[in-house]
């Protein structure tokens, strides 16, 4: 389960983000390309944009729960 005392600096604010659990496995950048980015430098996943729209939010949804390593969470 994704912890936000972990989560990468570069998520944005927001109840969406990945934390120090991710192994770069690209399923969320897959899943919602307009929401997860890969930090090149680090060789992880992070958020770049919450969701906007319901579809978004879906994709996002859908991204946490097929992460294999539980590296994403939700606040919100």
């Amino acid at each position: 389960m994704a912890d936000a005392a972990n989560k990468y600096s570069d998520n944005v604010s927001g109840k969406f983000y990945v934390d120090d659990q991710c192994i770069d496995c690209d399923l969320c950048r897959e899943t919602a390309p307009a929401n997860y980015k890969r930090n090149d430098d680090g060789g992880h996943s992070f958020l770049f944009k919450q969701p906007e729209t319901p579809e978004e939010e879906a994709l996002c949804q859908e991204a946490m729960d097929g992460c294999p390593v539980e590296a994403i969470g939700n606040d919100g």
